[in-house]
């Protein structure tokens, strides 16, 4: 049993549940493309540096119930405490580590190296080094979306120009991301426009274009109507990885024609269960697909709530909690950015999930950091 504090105010005693032994499944799922967005973990001695050792063993602990890792995007910090050289040297490492364990890698390409007043050129330029500099480092690559071009671009024209460069240049096909304005509000407008059906449809011409140099794309708008529409639009050579952590469980699960596959931060706190669900739907169990995979909503909803982009706190918050790292730091302080209550909340949604491997553990934390937050057990 453990008191913990209420956004109200109030407390609320928890009976842990016990720990359940999540079945591993160290090969790719067969009905989907599963990918988790990793997070990095910080040195708490460090001078706002990466611990690789946490860092590189929560990538294995994500291949063992058979997640990709989709390496160096928001939920590792990129804009956001990650820079560029320390994204380099993520990428790397864990390229070489997916290797070595035979497991799928995506890597986040985009232009957070560039000066803020970059020309159109100059986007070009930073967004062909860093896709270089991922194909380099033998992982799939990830085109992320660019602040630098929202703020760049007078056109839709511009983003086909842009994109249409890169795109005739990748040696194998490469995953787009279209990152929404509740995880950045710099990206507000993209694809030329604030109206969605005129930034979709600018979205849907460059995809049918290029659609040989597409694997996918990734959208993370948090509507899951729009997502089905936009997956029914796309060229059937192309896939779709929701990115919608409010929706994923209808969206991976489909109506029956199509279905999107997965990248999505909310992996990174759920894998176990995750991979659970998809291990049902290989085997054409529907109805345990939907058991596994509603467990984990609550949680995931939680954790992306508004503001969006504050979701790697939970996520870090969790991950210390089941004992993956030593410590909760983050990269810039931003463990400090959302409030006691809601993290004590990502434990109580994590326990009735069955998430943390060892309860004990967990509470013992749990107990430790609401004292060091001046807040009595």
């Amino acid at each position: 049993m453990i008191r913990v504090p209420l956004a109200d105010g109030t407390w609320t005693s928890v009976e842990l549940s016990p720990p359940r032994a999540w079945e591993e499944h160290p090969r790719p799922h067969a009905s989907r493309v599963l990918f988790a967005a990793a997070h990095v973990a910080a040195d708490p001695l460090g001078d706002n540096t990466v611990d690789w050792e946490s860092t590189l063993a929560f990538r294995r602990h994500l291949f063992r119930y058979g997640m990709g890792v989709a390496e160096a995007m928001d939920t590792a910090q990129r804009n956001m405490g990650l820079d560029w050289p320390t994204a380099r040297e993520l990428i790397s490492r864990s390229a070489a580590q997916a290797s070595a364990e035979g497991a799928r890698i995506a890597s986040g390409a985009g232009t957070d190296h560039a000066p803020d007043d970059v020309t159109l050129d100059g986007v070009i330029a930073a967004y062909e080094e860093q896709v270089a500099f991922v194909e380099d480092a033998g992982s799939r690559v990830i085109v992320m979306a660019s602040r630098h071009l929202a703020r760049t671009a007078r056109s839709a024209d511009d983003y086909h120009k842009v994109y249409g460069t890169i795109l005739r240049q990748v040696r194998e096909p490469v995953i787009l991301h279209w990152l929404g304005e509740a995880f950045d509000p710099n990206l507000t407008g993209y694809w030329g426009s604030t109206d969605l059906a005129t930034a979709t449809a600018t979205f849907l011409d460059l995809v049918r274009e290029h659609a040989a140099a597409i694997d996918g794309v990734k959208v993370s708008l948090l509507s899951a109507e729009h997502e089905v529409a936009l997956r029914a639009a796309l060229p059937d050579s192309v896939r779709l990885y929701t990115g919608d952590d409010f929706h994923y469980p209808e969206l991976i699960r489909g109506d029956g024609v199509r279905h999107s596959d997965a990248l999505l931060g909310a992996f990174a706190a759920v894998a176990p269960a995750a991979s659970a669900a998809v291990a049902a739907l290989d085997r054409g169990d529907l109805a345990g697909y939907d058991a596994e995979m509603a467990g984990t909503l609550a949680l995931s909803r939680h954790l992306f709530s508004a503001p969006t982009y504050y979701y790697k706190t939970g996520i870090a918050f969790l991950a210390w909690l089941c004992g993956h790292q030593p410590g909760f730091t983050m990269l810039g302080g931003l463990q400090s950015a959302r409030s006691v209550p809601h993290l004590a909340r990502v434990f109580v949604l994590a326990d009735a999930a069955r998430l943390l491997p060892d309860p004990d553990l967990a509470a013992h934390r749990l107990r430790t950091w609401l004292e060091t937050a001046g807040v009595a057990v």
